[in-house]
């Protein structure tokens, strides 16, 4: 499966460096094409030259084969990069890893290990903030700062919606930062903490690094979130019977927040859970308005949002793959040019591919021709994934499986 950049919740996967003019980017990688081994690893894209780094394994996952470990990335205000290896419960922990010198990939220290899943690290004005998930029986929402990346606070609980008293829930959440100051977070519930019946949409942010959080029209919360009808809630799709799976969020030029994500009548694969409606829940300033863009065929495709002052895109696999009903697809471009309310499929990205396309990820303050970057593989078995990039104007690179040299150039397939 196309899984070198899953999950949805691990966000950003890749930075783009004005000052060095090359994005960074990591992924789940492995020894070779035949083995299930994970290693969290990091490569560059020297925009100037057009070649790619040969990658460095930051972290062994020492026989893990979860990509759930997956890692994430951030750059701090000296310009070192960051990678946060996401852990898995108590099970296995997870670690904040530094590069030993700025804007390079050589070489990476341990800073922490701790508990956390699903890290989403975003450098503020006023430091470094840190969304992740615990399990605590469920998968409940919690933060923490730092003002120098090596001492954080302690982990300080977001959300935690019980239906009724002694039950328990449980989150997955997808979050971004407008302007250096304003963090938000989409979130969804699961019912008695099953995952499976994932559904409802949250809201909130903070615009001063976590001390004070509120609602979309900026009503003060009390946190954690533990109230099913907060006025955190977006959209009630439990009495609409629909499951909810979040995939992206950003902000409009006037810092109002819009969610991608994909809703369904249920988690089963196939044709019973249709349809598979990929959805955008923005707010205008007053309330809360949904469209849809289109279709496809599973819960777990997986596309990215792009907001400019111009238009609004999705970059997915939201057209029919070589694996019918399985992850991933061929990945399409679609273009909205009144402010995400109607769509149009402007470009279809890949055809006639033997693998499926998904987990499509946009790269903090991407720059073309690295505008998105995703994986390949047969959503029905085990099989060879390789890693891609592409651009708006339909250019796709291929990155090499193996290198000779520290810096070659991808393949251009189109």
């Amino acid at each position: 499966m196309a899984l070198g950049t899953y999950t949805a919740k691990h966000v950003p996967l890749a930075i783009y460096s004005e000052k060095a003019d090359k994005t960074f980017f990591v992924f789940g990688g492995t020894k070779s094409e035949n083995e299930k081994y994970l290693l969290c690893m990091i490569g560059e894209f020297d925009h100037l030259t057009g070649k790619v780094s040969k990658p460095t394994v930051v972290y062994d996952k020492q026989g893990v084969n979860d990509p759930h470990d997956n890692p994430s990335i951030m750059i701090d205000d000296e310009d070192y990069i960051w990678v946060f290896v996401s852990g898995r419960g108590q099970t296995r922990p997870g670690f904040k890893f530094k590069s030993k010198k700025p804007l390079n990939i050589d070489e990476f220290e341990q800073i922490t290990e701790e508990e956390m899943t699903y890290p989403q690290p975003w450098n503020t004005d006023f430091g470094y903030f840190h969304f992740f998930t615990k399990y605590t029986g469920v998968r409940q929402l919690y933060f923490e700062t730092s003002t120098d990346g090596i001492h954080w606070t302690e982990d300080k609980l977001l959300a935690a919606i019980p239906v009724k008293t002694g039950e328990q829930s449980g989150h997955y959440q997808t979050s971004n930062i407008f302007q250096g100051k304003k963090l938000g977070t989409f979130f969804n519930r699961h019912p008695q903490g099953n995952v499976d019946k994932r559904t409802d949409l949250y809201y909130v942010q903070t615009e001063d690094f976590g001390l004070i959080w509120t609602n979309v029209s900026g009503e003060k919360l009390q946190i954690p979130i533990v109230d099913l009808n907060s006025s955190a809630k977006a959209i009630d799709y439990a009495s609409k019977g629909k499951n909810v799976y979040l995939k992206d969020m950003g902000f409009d030029p006037a810092g109002n927040p819009a969610c991608l994500y994909i809703r369904s009548n249920g988690h089963e694969p196939g044709p019973k859970s249709a349809p598979y409606e990929w959805c955008i829940t923005k707010w205008d300033g007053k309330k809360w308005q949904t469209s849809v863009i289109t279709e496809s065929d599973h819960n777990y495709d997986m596309g990215s949002l792009y907001i400019s002052e111009n238009y609004w895109k999705v970059v997915g696999p939201t057209e029919p793959g070589p694996q019918k009903w399985g992850v991933g697809g061929e990945l399409a471009v679609w273009k909205s040019g009144d402010n995400g309310e109607t769509w149009m499929n402007e470009k279809q990205l890949t055809k006639n591919s033997k693998m499926s396309h998904s987990y499509v990820r946009r790269p903090v303050n991407f720059k073309a021709p690295f505008c998105f970057f995703w994986a390949d593989g047969d959503s029905h078995k085990f099989s060879k994934s390789e890693l891609y990039f592409g651009d708006f104007e339909g250019n796709i690179w291929k990155l090499p499986c193996e290198m000779n040299n520290d810096f070659e150039k991808p393949e251009k397939i189109q």
